[in-house]
């Protein structure tokens, strides 16, 4: 028996041209809808997975302003440091001025310190008595003359123009080496200023609120009148404050001392200073008269 071949299946008509195409987005069956994606430019490479994004850099405003400021921190800082190691310099220094002081020296000294405290108090106190006066209107008129003669009387001292006397010191200062020099005598005149004198003379010379002193170790001139040594000083004032401000150490004593010279001083009730000081001539200004 022989095998027979199935029969070939018919072929439909037509080429594959006209077959129709898949309609554009149309999907198959079961898949979801959406709208399309925008196409990739070309060109464009694709961005690989986990490739950090570009750091942000910041405003460069306020770099700048942080490197302007840190110098200005640093020199007030150096600044206040090295204000502060002066003070504690000094304050270190006059610490070592008196650590080697005895004690009766620190007691003279405190004790300076107290009578001139108790100087001011008085004059402060007889100023507000002078206020009182003057401002009641009982006796302004013979008050005030008063007021006025007696500060005509104090100037006049001051100047060196009126005579006084008073409990004072007798002052000599020897120079055998003739090392005294200029700042000696100043120091010895601001050192008694200081504990209180009211008027001075040097030999026959007047010191006044202008007083200069001049010239070189044995040939020294005040105001322009040779002195020579033994120097000869009357003084009017308080005695104890002045003999007390003489003797402290690194005083004028101890100064005069070092360059070979001695001083004497003796207190006295009464000393008289009775050099006076030539006034002076206006050259432009005279007193005006009533016509």
């Amino acid at each position: 028996m022989t095998d027979t071949p199935p029969p070939e299946k018919p072929i439909p008509e037509g080429t594959a041209e006209d077959v129709e195409p898949p309609t554009a987005g149309v999907l198959p069956t079961g898949t979801e809808t959406g709208p399309p994606s925008p196409p990739e430019p070309a060109g464009t490479p694709p961005e690989p997975a986990g490739t950090p994004s570009e750091p942000v850099v910041p405003a460069p405003s306020n770099r700048r302003r942080s490197d302007r400021l840190a110098p200005a921190l640093i020199g007030v800082l150096t600044l206040l440091l090295g204000f502060a190691f002066a003070v504690q310099v000094r304050t270190v220094g006059d610490d070592n001025q008196y650590s080697g002081a005895r004690e009766e020296d620190l007691v003279r000294i405190l004790d300076e310190l107290n009578a001139r405290e108790e100087r001011l108090r008085q004059q402060l106190t007889d100023q507000r008595v002078a206020l009182q006066q003057l401002g009641s209107s009982d006796s302004q008129s013979a008050a005030a003359l008063k007021e006025a003669r007696a500060r005509s009387e104090a100037i006049g001292i001051l100047n060196g123009t009126i005579a006084a006397h008073g409990p004072g010191l007798r002052m000599s200062i020897h120079d055998p080496e003739q090392e005294v020099r200029v700042a000696d005598l100043l120091d010895t005149i601001q050192e008694l200023r200081g504990a209180g004198a009211e008027t001075m003379q040097i030999d026959d010379v007047r010191v006044a609120v202008s007083t200069a002193v001049t010239g070189k170790p044995g040939d020294l001139m005040v105001d322009g009148h040779p002195i020579s040594a033994p120097y000869e000083i009357l003084v009017i004032g308080s005695p104890q404050d002045m003999e007390t401000a003489m003797n402290i150490p690194g005083g004028v004593v101890q100064h005069i001392g070092n360059r070979g010279g001695s001083v004497d001083i003796t207190q006295a009730p009464d000393v008289v200073v009775d050099a006076l000081r030539p006034l002076d001539t206006p050259q432009y200004a005279a007193p005006q008269t009533e016509n």
